[in-house]
């Protein structure tokens, strides 16, 4: 099942038609946070489902690491250009497009959440920042990927909240996703308690948990399922990294579904790893989808 929208979207001075597909299964993808001169294109793309791109990343740093107080700069691949994520939106309505923020680093400069002293100047200067940027790259939402966090009381909850609910309500975004991990995941369960109703999926990173067995995989998605909704939680894949790897990756899938859970969609990171293995995740991950046995 799928629902089927009509909306308008504006490039280079043209106002362009185009239908909005829904299909209930969705593909993430990180892309453009090595350096690697990855291509929207490269990417395969099948138009059962929803294939959203996560551009990484957009920061609220200066390039030495230096806050910036709420005012995002994107930081992502050169290749990942305004004019090539209009184009790939026009190729496959499917897509979708988001600005991923902060990440583990720049440079060899740890990124941290910093407490911003007057965050209701934070959250405005990220709002506008932002919607500038959602405005020049054609971008429908962003990702939440904070890693690092004080160890006192942190208003991150708060800020993060309230910034996606008025990029939301002002119609700026129509997507909003977290990416916790291990480490950070009381710092997003505030968030997702307060903030779940306008925060869609959960991108937690499972590779960092470090399990490799597709047994193991499921009881870790059973302890992130209970800690924030198990129909928002995707499985998710590091290429060449930690965690699960190879085709034992898709066993946990199947495991996963076997255990009565929706598999309704995937997160991979990232297309940069990917490009030089064909992008064999991508493929297999959509074709498990579209071929999935339970429904959502």
């Amino acid at each position: 099942m799928f629902k089927f929208h009509l909306f308008l979207f504006h490039v280079s001075g043209f106002l362009f038609f185009s239908h909005q597909f829904c299909y209930g299964k969705v593909m993430m993808e990180y892309i453009g946070a090595t350096g690697v001169p990855v291509k929207l294109d490269d990417v395969p793309i099948e138009d059962g489902i929803d294939f959203h791109f996560l551009l990484s990343f957009a920061i609220d740093a200066d390039p030495s690491g230096n806050s910036q107080n709420g005012k995002f700069s994107p930081y992502w691949a050169d290749t990942l250009t305004p004019e090539s994520v209009a184009a790939i939106k026009q190729s496959h309505p499917n897509v979708k497009a988001l600005a991923s923020l902060s990440g583990w680093s720049i440079g060899n400069k740890v990124l941290r959440w910093y407490n911003p002293v007057d965050v209701q100047q934070w959250i405005s200067n990220a709002f506008s920042s932002l919607s500038s940027i959602a405005q020049q790259y054609h971008l429908d939402g962003i990702d939440i990927d904070y890693e690092n966090f004080p160890r006192r009381n942190s208003n991150f909850a708060y800020c993060i909240g309230e910034l996606i609910t008025l990029l939301k309500n002002q119609s700026v975004i129509s997507l909003a996703t977290i990416a916790p991990y291990h480490k950070t995941v009381p710092a997003y369960i505030e968030l997702f308690e307060n903030y779940g109703d306008v925060i869609d999926f959960v991108n937690y990173q499972f590779y960092t948990d470090k399990v490799r067995q597709a047994r193991s995989y499921v009881e870790a998605f059973k302890l992130r399922a209970g800690q924030f909704d198990k129909d928002k939680v995707l499985p998710s894949y590091e290429v060449n990294g930690r965690g699960i790897q190879g085709d034992a990756f898709f066993d946990a899938l199947r495991l996963l579904e076997a255990n009565g859970f929706s598999v309704n969609g995937v997160m991979i990171f990232s297309a940069d790893a990917s490009s030089s293995g064909h992008y064999y995740y991508e493929t297999k991950s959509q074709d498990f989808l579209l071929n999935s046995t339970v429904s959502v």
